[in-house]
C-alpha cells in the first residue's frame, strides 16, 4: 500500500472506537444499555477487540490472524442477539407473536450453526481452515437475517405502530445496510472483481456509516410507539395465535352456560312475542297466577290446611 491509502486505512479503521465509544457513553447516560442489553455488549465487545487486535496487528501479524478471528465469531453471536433483541422490541405488545418469533429466531440459530458445521466438514480448500470456513459462513448467515430484519420493519413497521425514528429500527437498519454492503462486497470478490484492499477500505467505510447511524439514533429522542388503527391486524394476529395455543375444552362449562342463556331469552321473547300478538296471557301464567291467589285468600278455609282452626 502507498503512504496516502495507508494513512487513510488506519484512519478509517481507528475511527472504528473512536464512534463506538460515543455510542457506548451515550447509551449509557440515557439509559438505552438496560433495555439494549445485548447491543451495548456488542459496541463494549468491539471496542475490546480494537484494544486487542490493533497493537497485534502492528507487532506480531501472525497472532492478529487468529485474535481477528475470535473477534469475528463474537461479533457475529452479539449480532444475532442483538437482531433478536430489536424483534422483541418492535413486538412488545404482542406478547404471542414475540414468542413465535422467539421460537423462530431459536430455530434460525441452530440451522445457522448446522450449515457452518458442513460447510467446515466439507470443504477442500488449502488457503482456509474448516474453522474459519465456519465462522464465514455463520458470518454471512447472521448477515442475511440482518437484511432481513431490516426489510420486515420497513414493510411491516405501519402494522406494527413501529416508527421509523424508533431506537430499534435504527439498530437493526445500522445492521441492515452493512450486511448488504457486506454481502455484496463478498459476491463480487468471489467474482474476482474487487481485490483485498479494496474490499477492505469500502467493507470499514461502510461500518462507519452503520456507527454514525446508530449514534444519531442514540442521541435522538425516541418516540412512542404509534396507537393507529393498523394494529388492529396484528392484534387479531395475537389473538388467533393465543386461540391456537389456548383452546377452549369441549367440556367447558362457559359455552353450556352461554347455551341455556340464549336458550331462556329466546323463550322469553317468544312468549312475549305470542301475548302481544293474541291479548291473551300463557296457560301457565294464568295457573300460576290463579294458585298464588288462592294460596293468599282461601288458605284458611281448607280443611286440615296451614293455619286452620281445627
Amino acid at each position: 500500500m502507498s503512504g496516502k491509502i495507508t494513512i487513510f486505512y488506519y484512519a478509517l479503521w481507528i475511527a472504528h472506537p473512536v464512534l463506538q465509544m460515543a455510542i457506548a457513553v451515550a447509551m449509557f447516560r440515557r439509559g438505552r444499555h438496560r433495555q439494549f442489553k445485548y447491543f451495548f455488549a456488542y459496541i463494549v465487545a468491539q471496542i475490546v477487540a480494537f484494544c486487542v487486535v490493533f497493537p497485534t496487528y502492528r507487532y506480531d501479524p501472525a497472532a492478529c490472524v487468529y485474535l481477528s478471528w475470535l473477534s469475528h465469531a463474537i461479533s457475529a453471536a452479539l449480532g444475532f442477539k442483538v437482531i433478536h433483541e430489536a424483534f422483541l422490541d418492535a413486538f412488545r405488545p404482542f406478547h404471542t407473536l414475540r414468542d413465535l418469533g422467539t421460537v423462530l429466531f431459536k430455530w434460525a440459530g441452530l440451522v445457522m450453526l448446522l450449515v457452518a458445521g458442513v460447510v467446515s466438514v466439507s470443504t477442500n480448500s488449502s488457503d482456509t481452515a474448516p474453522w474459519m470456513e465456519a465462522i464465514l459462513t455463520a458470518e454471512r448467515c447472521v448477515r442475511v437475517i440482518q437484511v432481513g430484519m431490516v426489510l420486515f420493519l420497513l414493510f411491516f413497521a405501519r402494522y406494527l405502530g413501529v416508527s421509523r425514528k424508533q431506537y430499534s429500527f435504527g439498530v437493526a437498519l445500522g445492521f441492515g445496510c452493512f450486511a448488504m454492503v457486506e454481502l455484496s462486497l463478498v459476491a463480487s470478490w468471489v467474482g474476482d472483481h474487487l481485490n483485498n484492499l479494496s474490499m477492505g477500505l469500502i467493507n470499514m467505510a461502510a461500518y462507519n456509516c452503520a456507527l454514525f447511524i446508530w449514534l444519531g439514533y442514540t442521541l435522538a429522542k425516541s418516540p412512542a410507539r404509534e396507537a393507529s388503527s393498523s394494529l388492529l391486524r396484528p392484534q387479531r394476529w395475537e389473538q388467533t395465535l393465543a386461540d391456537i395455543h389456548h383452546p377452549v375444552p369441549a367440556n367447558s362449562l362457559i359455552p353450556m352456560f352461554e347455551g341455556m342463556v340464549d336458550r331462556a331469552l329466546s323463550r322469553t321473547q317468544m312468549s312475549a312475542a305470542v301475548t302481544q300478538e293474541n291479548g291473551v296471557v300463557p296457560k301457565a301464567a294464568g295457573a300460576h297466577a290463579g294458585g298464588s291467589a288462592m294460596s293468599g285468600l282461601d288458605i284458611h278455609r281448607i280443611p286440615g290446611g296451614i293455619g286452620s282452626n281445627k
